[in-house]
Parts: C-alpha cells; structure tokens; sequence
C-alpha cells in the first residue's frame, strides 16, 4: 500500500473513532440530563416528558447510529442500560396515558426501536445483547427498568461507563436492603418473580438465591430460609 493510502486510511480511521467517542460522550451527557430533569425517587413524569417529548426524540435520533463494541464492556453495557430504559420510557410517553406496559400489547417482544444500529424489541436488548454477552452479571436486573412499580426503581442519573460497576453495585445493594423487595418474615423471605422468572442467572456456580441475595445484604438471610415469590407489581412508575 503506498504511503498516501495508508495515510488515507489512517485519517479515515481516526476520524470515525473520535466520531464515534464524541458520539457516544454526547449521548452519555444527553442521557444523564434527561434523567435527572424526568426522573425523581424512582418514578418518571411521562406527563411532563408527552407535553414535550423534544429531548427524549433527539436522544433517540442520537443513539441510532452509535455502534458500541461488546469488547468495551464498560461501554457497551452503558450504552445498552440507559438505551433499554429510554425506550422503555419512550414506549410509555408513545402510548400514554396508559395504566401499566402490559396494557400495550408487544410492549417487551414486538414493538421495535432503532438504536445502536439495530431495529431491536426491549427483550432483544435485555436478553440477547445484555444477558447472553455477559452471562455472570445478574446485576442488570437491577438497572433495567420495565415501567412497572415491582421493578427496582429508575434512578435520576445515566450509566456511564467510568462508573458502571460502582453503580450496579449501588442499585444491587439498595434493592437487596429493601424491606418492600426482598420480604423477610420469620422463617421464610419472600423475593421478587424476577428471580423466579430469571433464577439460572442467580444460581450460578453452585449458589443458591439465598446465597445470592445475602452477597449484597448487610443483615444476612438465614441460608435454610423458606424462598416464596410475592407477584409482581406492573402499575406505572408515574411520577404522582
């Protein structure tokens, strides 16, 4: 390859990466506004975000053609939370007013959005991009947002990559210390249908849900405690 080409290529390729980063590093700061303006203690105001749904529509426009890389990790968890909880949110304010996500028929596993390239179900994203890549993170289940009150709640912040595991770590910690998620009552403690629905992804390595929940709990579960579920509570997670 002569001298000029391989410089040719060379900007070529420097210029898509610093499109791509400048990108990517909009879209987190976009995101992050966005959240704390619509979100407070855990509940979104879709009233606020329908009357104006100017932000929620560019941030999407923006998320379109970002490609993100499973080999960044950090990166692409980020971009793929924050990208589950937006369209999420966007399939809410699209119907609304509506009482609960499932009164949409296909809210989860037919109704497409277009982001980081592909034209994707919420489902796709949680299980095919986010659970089947990174099989030993459970965590997830506590950033992504369904809409639904049993869900561990929104938070009023983006997922950034340089904070990722901290943050995960935090919403993990909060859920499991939650008296109204993780019911302990006497001899027996009841858990949310996430971790029916989702059990494999807790009992990995010989571990046991209880084993599981008492990694994050600072008063530990008794490990003979009788595991129950309580049913999950899919009222919207409207701001009041």
């Amino acid at each position: 390859m002569s001298y000029r080409k391989t410089l040719t290529v060379f900007v070529l390729l420097i210029t898509f990466q610093f499109g791509f980063a400048q990108d990517a590093t909009t879209f987190f700061d976009k995101a992050d506004s966005f959240f704390k303006t619509h979100v407070s203690n855990g509940r979104v105001d879709y009233v606020a975000i329908k009357a104006n749904s100017v932000s929620l529509n560019e941030l999407l426009d923006l998320a379109k053609n970002i490609s993100v890389s499973k080999s960044d990790a950090k990166t692409y968890q980020a971009f793929w939370i924050n990208g589950y909880n937006l369209s999420v949110i966007k399939g809410i304010v699209d119907n609304y007013p509506i009482k609960s996500p499932l009164d949409k028929g296909g809210f989860f596993d037919k109704i497409t959005y277009d982001i980081g390239g592909e034209n994707i179900t919420l489902n796709d994203i949680e299980n095919k991009l986010l659970r089947a890549n990174f099989p030993k993170e459970a965590r997830f289940h506590f950033v992504l947002v369904c809409a639904g009150l049993g869900c561990p709640p929104i938070i009023n912040n983006a997922y950034l990559p340089n904070t990722l595991d901290a943050q995960l770590q935090k919403q993990t910690e909060l859920a499991l210390n939650n008296p109204n998620f993780v019911r302990i009552k006497g001899k027996r403690v009841g858990l949310s249908q996430i971790f029916e629905w989702y059990k494999g992804d807790f009992t990995q390595d010989g571990k046991t849900l209880v084993d599981y929940v008492n990694l994050y709990r600072n008063e530990k579960i008794d490990s003979k405690a009788k595991v129950n579920y309580y049913p999950y509570d899919w009222s919207l997670n409207e701001t009041k």
